[in-house]
């Protein structure tokens, strides 16, 4: 075990991605897990690395907490912060993305009529909070409708830049959107929005991993992002990016003793809770390096293309985006008629599950129900046959 938590993962670089990698983690054999996206899966060595620094907490609490901590967590800030070509004082941990798009919405000051530009991708529990905002200070939500299908960047940015009126005060957007795995052009987005005047927040949860990222230079005030779903971390780790200049009016969801003393201060201690997922991020990347990042990124994009069109050409149906603004998820147009709504496409997913053991989200994206796959390094073609097979036959049934 090294310093920073990182066991000995050995020579993964040979390793054949596909159903040889499946030994590296603890799914089902039975089933089909088409649905990395939501929560990810932790593989075996990182979880062993993350046991590894629970026993050594459990050894002596107090000496671990009182006098490892801090510099624990400051270098393993540091080896994230280099991930995403940051710096490590600019990186915080927080819990999930949600927890940092929790930190910085209820850290700016706003006043009633004030405008929060977003798009109609935006991450339900992301509404959440910024309905919380319209209750809570009078400000109000404007959703810019994508146009779905979409062909390309530029009627993106279009339907976004149409949307900004002089009360508006900040951008919301997603890098890559949870409902219809569209890749937006943030870079961009964020470009615009700043030449008008506007501070920007990016809901990177799906980027670290999935696709290559450099934080600092999508030119956005804030972006947060989760390690568990694509970094392969333990869930409980994700990460808060902030600019110089827009770090001292932040604080983290929950006040403790650093408050006043900076943003890595007040961040990095919130109190006593398990450490572990944080420590074990360096695991995380080591695991990744040692596959090959590239190599990942490429034959998972490459499979979820492939499969994307099998799947959309054997239910006379389509894709929603070109392929270059798909990473490692594609969302297909589901068949027939069922209602575009999160009641049927649950209880789609649940039927999928209990009577096929095959685990894909089903949500609604336009004006159809979409079936969201993931590729991960341990799924191949076969996986995905008896989506394609069965979830026509039970969507005909709602």
């Amino acid at each position: 075990m090294t310093d920073d938590g990182a066991g000995d993962i050995g020579d993964l670089g040979a390793l054949p991605l596909g159903h040889p990698a499946r030994r590296l983690f603890a799914l089902d054999p039975e089933a089909d897990f088409l649905n990395n996206g939501s929560f990810g899966a932790c593989p075996l060595p990182v979880t062993a690395a993350q046991d590894a620094i629970r026993r050594e907490v459990e050894r002596q609490p107090v000496a671990f907490f009182a006098d490892e901590a801090p510099r624990r967590i400051r270098a393993a800030a540091a080896r994230l912060a280099a991930f995403l070509g940051a710096a490590a004082d600019d990186v915080v941990f927080v819990e999930n993305a949600t927890a940092g798009m929790n930190a910085v919405l209820r850290s700016l000051r706003f006043e009633p009529g004030d405008e929060i530009l977003t798009t109609d991708h935006v991450y339900g529990a992301v509404r959440q909070v910024l309905t919380h905002l319209e209750r809570q200070h009078g400000v109000v939500t404007v959703e810019a409708r994508l146009p779905w299908p979409v062909t390309g960047e530029d009627e993106l940015v279009a339907a976004v830049e149409s949307r900004i009126t002089d009360r508006t005060r900040l951008l919301v957007v997603d890098h890559i959107a949870s409902r219809s795995a569209l890749i937006l052009p943030v870079a961009r987005l964020a470009a615009m929005a700043r030449a008008r005047g506007l501070q920007v927040l990016v809901d990177g949860a799906h980027a670290p991993g999935q696709i290559l990222l450099d934080v600092p230079a999508l030119g956005a005030d804030w972006v947060v992002g989760n390690c568990h779903k694509w970094l392969f971390a333990p869930r409980g780790a994700g990460f808060l990016w902030a600019r110089r200049g827009a770090q001292e009016a932040l604080h983290p969801p929950v006040i403790s003793h650093g408050y006043g003393r900076g943003f890595v201060a007040e961040f990095d201690w919130i109190g006593t809770r398990d450490l572990s997922a944080w420590l074990a991020v360096p695991a995380a990347i080591d695991f990744l390096t040692a596959l090959g990042v590239e190599r990942v990124r490429n034959r998972n994009h490459v499979l979820a293309m492939a499969m994307g069109e099998t799947i959309a050409s054997a239910w006379s149906t389509g894709l929603g985006a070109p392929r270059d603004m798909y990473g490692a998820m594609v969302t297909i147009r589901v068949p027939g008629s069922a209602p575009a709504t999160w009641e049927a496409g649950g209880a789609l997913r649940q039927r999928l599950w209990r009577e096929h053991r095959v685990e894909v989200p089903v949500m609604p994206v336009g004006d159809a129900l979409h079936a969201r796959i993931s590729a991960q390094i341990f799924n191949v073609p076969q996986d995905y046959r008896r989506l394609a097979a069965t979830l026509p036959v039970l969507a005909a049934t709602l």
